[in-house]
């Protein structure tokens, strides 16, 4: 059994990090009106400087990277393509999205249909990045075909 194909595994992490920084600038106009209120009831607010831009991009190449690593690693065990990767994506899902979820909602910041609304988004734009990334993920036996 061979190793993770590095080349492909940083190509894919950063093709999904993109499609999910997308989606969530695009999720966002469905929600930023209520999250602005929400803050704004805890005398919270949330300033779109520079920093967070750069930080969003940071955690969206993070999740990216992680979820085509994860997918490497169960594509031995589970098989490659769509399957395994949707499975990696929900287990992840789980695990970071699902819990932050329920940790907003534990502490009353945002309303519960809002909470709802970021799972449904997450869980969507993570399953996208999941399939592409896992598209373009190949073992190192292979060539990279154009």
């Amino acid at each position: 059994m061979g190793g993770i194909n590095v080349i492909r595994w940083l190509l894919g992490g950063i093709v999904a990090g993109i499609v999910i920084w997308v989606f969530e600038g695009l999720g966002s106009l469905f929600y930023m009106g209520d999250m602005e209120a929400a803050l704004a009831a805890h005398n919270l607010s949330m300033e779109l400087s520079a920093g967070v831009w750069v930080m969003t991009i940071v955690v969206s190449m993070i999740v990216g990277l992680t979820l085509v690593f994860l997918y490497a690693a169960a594509r031995p065990r589970f098989g490659p393509g769509p399957k395994t990767a949707t499975l990696v994506a929900v287990v992840l899902w789980i695990a970071s999205y699902l819990l932050s979820l329920i940790g907003y909602g534990m502490i009353g910041l945002y309303p519960t249909s809002m909470l709802a609304l970021w799972g449904v988004v997450g869980l969507i734009e993570i399953i996208v990045a999941a399939h592409v990334g896992g598209w373009i993920y190949r073992e190192g036996e292979q060539p990279v075909s154009g």
